[in-house]
């Protein structure tokens, strides 16, 4: 009720709007043609950070270089730049004389449109299918894998028939994750988009016109609704992957030089589809470190008196938020997972998924709207929505790595007169504690970096994203500025994050 009511109450107080866009047949088209393309690029994104993204969450839990963790680190950074400054970074890379571009003497080598919108949605994506991957393979115990080598398996086959089949629960939530992120994220796409339109944008477009924004976002729910529920009822009956070996090529492929190759591919998509075009707006950031601008910060001088309060807002609402993430979706995740509610389970799977697949601006404006009536604090709005926004990621990733405890273990304990909090807290919680980390490291660092919602939601306050978002589009203040303000929020993150994930691992 908490999570799910708000935002659908919010669009239900508008449903009487929803015919009026048939009166204007070529808007009608333009929206449907919008839907189309929302759901085309989500599937076509989401398809290639699984393939993309899966050898890098395996590099960084089966890599014993000393740097792993500062990959690691790094696979969040286009969780913590606003999504708008990713989207405006992405369009500098790709699309000016400033990026990639001069190398090859054009003015624009990707120009805005489908393709910039696809590399856009691939670089924040592809983190989210690397944060589940990475939490499941930390608790997956390899002895299944072993027993295949020793009788003969090649690596690469025993990882293929083996290992994969056992994380399918996983590959399908990091999936489910990525598409949905891909249908509701809208800072960042309308940076890039151009003429192009999926439905955010089309909504971004026609904010003044109410009946387009219901009828687009309650079909983009239904839809979105309709599509996780198949997905989920028909992924587990998938037979995949092939069971036939083929030894002398899959000897191939598990040998040293293949490996390396396929390291080193990894890392160089990672970097250059990924951080680099992530990172491109804080060049400038060079400047600020010569020409006064860190002083003129560090002195709390204007406008930084404004910055460092609403960097400390973005974190104190990451921190509630991820708390009560962590207290809300951990008993739906055992719901899920365990399937307590018999047939109506995977109604309950689809319905969480609806939080991210609302776009986010217009979940900001249903949740404003919703909690206006009960009088509620601005703060507390702000957190609420950013609570709604990412509990989808927390309750999908817990539901994966629950459901890939063998619940055995946990009936063994039932008959040996443990009670069911007892389970849970001594065998299910330790089982996937990397788990609860990852979800948690999804969580903040969503909140940290949204945009749309917050922009909705707020109306006095400013989350950091939205002040270095008004910095950027406004041009309020010189980019070196810009780019040390959004410099001082990564490096903040990175940090905070590096030095858990150390204590985490650590731990292991």
């Amino acid at each position: 009720m908490l999570i799910l009511l708000p935002p659908i109450v919010g669009i239900l107080q508008k449903i009487g709007l929803f015919g009026e866009i048939y009166g204007a047949p070529e808007l009608l088209a333009r929206a449907n043609s919008a839907l189309f393309w929302s759901f085309g690029t989500a599937f076509a994104v989401s398809s290639l950070d699984l393939v993309a993204a899966l050898p890098l969450a395996w590099f960084i839990v089966r890599s014993r270089s000393k740097l792993i963790n500062v990959v690691d680190t790094l696979a969040d950074i286009p969780f913590l730049i606003p999504t708008a400054a990713l989207g405006y970074s992405t369009a500098l890379f790709w699309s000016t004389g400033k990026g990639i571009s001069s190398l090859f003497g054009v003015e624009s080598l990707v120009p805005p449109g489908f393709l910039l919108v696809l590399l856009l949605h691939f670089a924040f994506s592809y983190p989210v299918i690397v944060r589940v991957l990475v939490g499941e393979l930390l608790g997956y115990k390899e002895v299944y894998e072993v027993a295949a080598k020793t009788l003969g398996a090649q690596p690469f086959t025993s990882v293929r028939t083996v290992t994969l089949p056992l994380l399918k629960p996983a590959l399908v939530a990091s999936f489910l994750l990525a598409f949905a992120r891909s249908l509701s994220e809208t800072g960042a796409t309308v940076m890039v988009a151009g003429a192009f339109e999926n439905g955010p944008v089309f909504i971004f477009n026609n904010l003044d016109r109410e009946g387009v924004i219901v009828y687009v976002t309650s079909l983009l729910i239904l839809a979105s609704v309709v599509t996780f529920f198949l997905i989920k009822l028909l992924a587990p009956r998938l037979r995949l992957p092939v069971r036939r070996a083929w030894p002398s090529f899959e000897r191939e492929l598990s040998s040293q030089a293949s490996v390396k190759i396929r390291d080193t591919a990894t890392i160089a998509v990672f970097l250059f589809l990924v951080i680099i075009p992530a990172l491109w707006i804080a060049l400038p950031l060079v400047n600020a470190l010569g020409d006064g601008t860190l002083t003129k910060a560090l002195g709390n001088l204007e406008p930084w008196d404004e910055f460092w309060t609403s960097i400390f807002l973005s974190y104190l609402i990451g921190l509630i938020s991820t708390l009560t993430n962590i207290i809300l979706g951990l008993p739906t995740a055992v719901l899920i997972a365990r399937k307590r509610l018999g047939r109506l389970t995977p109604f309950l799977d689809a319905l969480v998924n609806v939080p991210i697949i609302v776009p986010s601006i217009a979940l900001g404006v249903s949740l404003r709207f919703f909690w206006a009536a009960f009088d509620m604090p601005e703060f507390w709005v702000l957190v609420l929505s950013h609570t709604t926004i990412t509990y989808t990621y927390f309750v999908m990733s817990m539901a994966a790595s629950i459901e890939s405890v063998r619940p055995e273990m946990e009936e063994v304990a039932s008959t040996l007169g443990a009670k069911p909090f007892a389970i849970f807290r001594r065998i299910t919680l330790p089982l996937t504690k990397y788990s609860v980390f990852s979800g948690a490291v999804l969580v903040f660092t969503r909140c940290v970096g949204e945009t749309g919602a917050a922009k909705a939601a707020a109306r006095t306050l400013k989350t950091v994203p939205l002040l270095l978002v008004e910095w950027i589009v406004q041009g309020k203040v010189s980019p070196s500025e810009s780019a040390l303000g959004i410099g001082f929020l990564i490096l903040a993150s990175f940090l905070v994050l590096l030095a858990l994930r150390i204590v985490v691992r650590g731990e292991r």
